[in-house]
């Protein structure tokens, strides 16, 4: 290679090196200032753009999280009285229903309740029943109680629905139940949405038990004065809503041993489950004296299933205390109420199926009546496995059958309490 050409090839090389020296150069810069400078610009710039964002009007600019949490506040969808009447319509669930469907034997009971799990009443609510066929049969809440009853059903599986009504929102689905053939003595779960107090019902039309029967058959040689508990017996009374407030220390310094007290009773007219508004008190205040405690409830069922419910009622009542004493099904008359109308044979049905969904529970049951209607009105000697309270106004009682327990006067009188008080003997 001549001088000339060397030259040339040299002075190529050095405009590629100066070339590629340029073009990264240039690629480099990013125009900042030296860096005292560089932190002023970037404070005022972080400024303007959170000013900007405060300022903006666009609702996707001014609701990122990210960009500026204040944002909403310039939101003019967000505070907008249409969206959030229909957010708080969304969030209300004060409308919404449910059912609760049970079966005791070739029925079903539904319950129309609300959020809280009370019964919804005042509205004539519908209800359909379909059957394994396809068959649907529709019944109506006719008194608008909350309550449906559907008698005489073949036993079977049934989907139940609940029609749509105004101002409600029903179960988007049905419940399923399996109707039963025969009843089962097992006490009901969720009993309590059943018991009503005495200030939501009649309770001059619902409270209308009577012993006539048993002052019929009484005789000048009751005994009016306390007997006092002895070897084989105990001294007792029965209370209810009746006696008033009570002082129990009075009362157990008046020599009684024990206590039976009214848990409620079924109205006669309605057949509502009623809890005696005395009850809780009444209890507490006996065992805080000292005293024995057992209960009673007077019925007006006019079937097993009835009967049924009478046991878990009075169970659910029980719960909160310890009993020493049985639970007693109280069986008289009640001036043409719905029990006086059933049969001797159903009414020993209605006591057998008391008791035994006591005593599958873990209870101990009983049945008090007076002579007239252990004779009488009802067969005895099927209730020979359970406790037997006997209300007899006699010196020597007639009766023949067994019992535990005796009534002997409705005309006694105690420390404590204001007025009359029955007087019972409890053997062991």
């Amino acid at each position: 290679m001549d001088s000339r050409s060397r030259m040339l090839t040299i002075l190529g090389s050095m405009g590629a090196v100066l070339l590629i020296v340029l073009i990264v150069i240039l690629c480099t810069y990013d125009g900042r200032k030296p860096s005292g400078q560089a932190q002023t610009d970037v404070s005022v710039n972080a400024a303007t753009q959170t000013q900007a964002n405060l300022n903006a009007t666009s609702p996707l600019e001014g609701n990122l999280i990210g960009d500026n949490p204040k944002a909403f506040m310039n939101d003019p969808t967000f505070f907008d009285p249409e969206h959030s009447a229909a957010f708080d319509a969304a969030m209300d669930q004060s409308g919404n229903l449910s059912i609760m469907v049970t079966s005791v034997e070739k029925d079903l009971r539904v319950l129309v309740l609300d959020i809280n799990g009370e019964l919804v009443t005042g509205v004539p609510f519908n209800i359909k029943v379909r059957d394994s066929d396809d068959i649907t049969v529709s019944y109506r809440d006719l008194d608008k109680d909350g309550i449906i009853y559907a008698g005489t059903i073949d036993p079977g599986d049934y989907d139940v629905f609940l029609d749509p009504v105004e101002g409600y929102r029903v179960p988007l689905h049905s419940t399923r139940v399996s109707v039963k053939e025969k009843v089962e003595y097992i006490p009901i779960a969720d009993i309590s949405v059943l018991i009503r107090t005495e200030e939501e019902i009649n309770a001059a039309l619902e409270d209308t038990g009577t012993m006539d029967d048993a002052l019929e058959d009484s005789d000048r040689t009751e005994i009016v004065t306390l007997q006092p508990g002895g070897n084989d017996h105990k001294a007792g009374i029965d209370v209810s809503s009746w006696q008033g407030d009570i002082d129990w220390d009075k009362v157990r310094q008046s020599g009684i041993e024990f206590v039976i007290v009214r848990a409620g009773y079924r109205g006669s007219v309605t057949g509502a489950i009623v809890k005696d508004k005395y009850f809780d008190a009444n209890v507490s205040g006996a065992q805080q004296a000292g005293l024995q405690v057992g209960v009673y409830f007077v019925t007006q069922a006019v079937n097993e299933a009835e009967a049924v419910e009478e046991a878990s009622a009075v169970m659910e009542m029980c719960a909160p205390y310890d009993l020493e004493l049985p639970i007693y099904l109280d069986v008289e008359g009640s001036n043409g109420g719905r029990g006086d109308q059933i049969d001797k044979d159903t009414r020993t049905a209605v006591c057998e199926a008391f008791c035994r969904t006591l005593e599958n529970a873990g209870q101990s049951g009983g049945v008090y009546a007076c002579r007239y209607w252990l004779t009488t009105n009802i067969d005895a000697s099927r209730l020979d496995r359970f406790n037997v309270w006997l209300a007899e106004y006699r010196s020597t009682p007639l009766y023949n059958g067994y019992y535990s327990m005796w009534q002997y006067t409705s005309k006694g009188h105690v420390d404590g309490i204001n007025g009359n008080v029955d007087f019972d003997i409890m053997y062991y």
